[in-house]
């Protein structure tokens, strides 16, 4: 009898089916989320008897076998929390033009002695020649094939027997039973399924390319990241010349840990001390700038915190960039009530250089005390630093990691450094670091704004 289809719809935000269209997702809730997708109906083949897999105890594995590898890329295995990891599904996102293939072809310059297999759908062969001429990857075993049918993709893996595979990208790659579009939620949905089988059954690590949509995610369906094993995202802006590369999901790592990178002519270079690059080219006794320190995994990084403040001819606009704009606004309400300032009246521009987002509190401090040297017009001087999170009655609160932030302040040549007075752990001592512990906001802005 020939097979049937059948019909059932999709959710791209949760992934969830249903047997029939509507408007909104009853799942999740989402609106105009829900995609065709055409099933066979044809029931399976039952297994044989006595073909059940056995369970094993989990005393019985072998875990001596190497299970991690450097990508040969210091700031990648960074990320990925040691090195990528055998048998692992790796989905890398960022923007167009973000340096996404760069990455990965210098991983696979890096990665010698290992057969390589990249599969380019939006490149021909001579195209990717020429991209690894400039980046000055020689081959060794890399082998490049320029193909979108996953069919003849699976095909190619089977018979070169790589260790790692690289598909650039997802959303090219199509299967040939399915009638819709490359692109489409079912191709990606479907494709990601196989490629995912193929990762597994022949313990190959695989690197997926994935595109970024409008609102700043990957495209497809959003059961496409939680199939995955890691998810990966390579931001920075395209006018400036650093890449932070963040992992979003991580289940062999931490989802804390950043790598930082910047692009030249000769492709992407590990930039091993981001302070250092974060810091560069810093204005001397300028009103309006302060150093936060934030922990990016286990790492203390020096970001420079910008403030402008300037009389409003209309209703207060605030403005943010590298800052939550709730979080900026809040700070702002407790200096005007607090802080005895008053910027309600004012518009404020807060911008962190380098394209670094502070999420963490420990940058309150740094960020307040910004805002009222623009106000003020006074310089906080070049050699402050502020660490600390604040609360709504204006007190500094302790943040975690005290210590490794102060090493860190204290070897880029800072003298003076504003902390919580009440700290979670013992201060140790810092040479040439003077320690101005604050209880309060308005101690914070006379301990570093007072008039001489």
């Amino acid at each position: 009898m020939a097979n049937r289809q059948k019909t059932v719809y999709l959710c791209s935000e949760c992934g969830s089916e249903t047997a029939n269209w509507a408007g909104r997702c009853p799942s999740c809730g989402a609106w105009n989320t829900l995609a065709e997708l055409r099933l066979d109906k044809s029931g399976g083949k039952a297994r044989p008897s006595g073909s059940a897999p056995r369970a094993k105890r989990l005393a019985e594995l072998d875990a001596t076998e190497e299970i991690r590898f450097s990508t040969g890329i210091s700031e990648f295995d960074r990320v990925l929390g040691g090195g990528a990891v055998c048998g692992s599904l790796v989905l890398v996102g960022g923007a167009p033009g973000i340096g996404k293939s760069t990455l990965l072809l210098q991983m696979c310059a890096a990665c010698e002695g290992r057969r390589i297999l990249y599969v380019s759908g939006e490149e021909s062969e001579r195209q990717l020649k020429l991209r690894a001429d400039r980046l000055g990857v020689s081959g060794g075993e890399l082998y490049v094939l320029a193909e979108t049918e996953l069919d003849s993709i699976l095909a190619a893996a089977d018979s070169l027997k790589p260790e790692i595979v690289i598909i650039d990208s997802i959303q090219t790659v199509s299967n040939g039973d399915l009638s819709s579009a490359p692109g489409s939620i079912t191709q990606v949905r479907e494709c990601t399924m196989r490629i995912m089988r193929l990762c597994k059954e022949n313990n190959l690590t695989v690197f997926v390319v994935g595109h970024i949509n409008k609102e700043g995610s990957i495209a497809g369906p959003k059961v496409l990241e939680h199939m995955v094993d890691c998810v990966l995202y390579f931001e920075g802006e395209r006018s400036t010349s650093f890449r932070i590369l963040r992992a979003a999901k991580n289940r062999f790592g931490s989802t804390n840990e950043i790598g930082v990178f910047e692009m030249i002519d000769r492709g992407l270079r590990c930039v091993e001390n981001p302070s250092e690059m974060l810091l560069s080219g810093r204005p001397e006794n300028s009103p309006g700038t302060c150093v936060a320190c934030v922990i990016e995994g286990t790492r203390p990084i020096l970001a420079e915190v910008q403030a402008l403040v300037t009389p409003a001819a209309y209703n207060a606009a605030r403005r943010s960039n590298g800052v939550d704009y709730n979080r900026a606004a809040m700070l702002l309400a407790v200096l005007e009530k607090r802080g005895g300032l008053s910027v309600a009246g004012c518009d404020s521009y807060i911008n962190v250089i380098g394209g670094l987002t502070l999420e963490e509190p420990a940058a309150d401090l740094a960020t307040s005390l910004a805002i009222a040297s623009s106000f003020l017009d006074r310089s906080l001087g070049a050699d402050v630093a502020a660490i600390g999170e604040i609360g709504l009655s204006g007190e500094i609160r302790s943040v975690s990691a005290l210590n490794q932030r102060l090493s860190e302040i204290s070897r880029l040549g800072f003298k003076r450094c504003v902390i919580p007075a009440h700290r979670r752990d013992e201060i140790r001592a810092f040479p040439g670091l003077q320690l101005l512990p604050v209880r309060t906001i308005s101690e914070a802005i006379a301990a570093v704004l007072a008039r001489e």
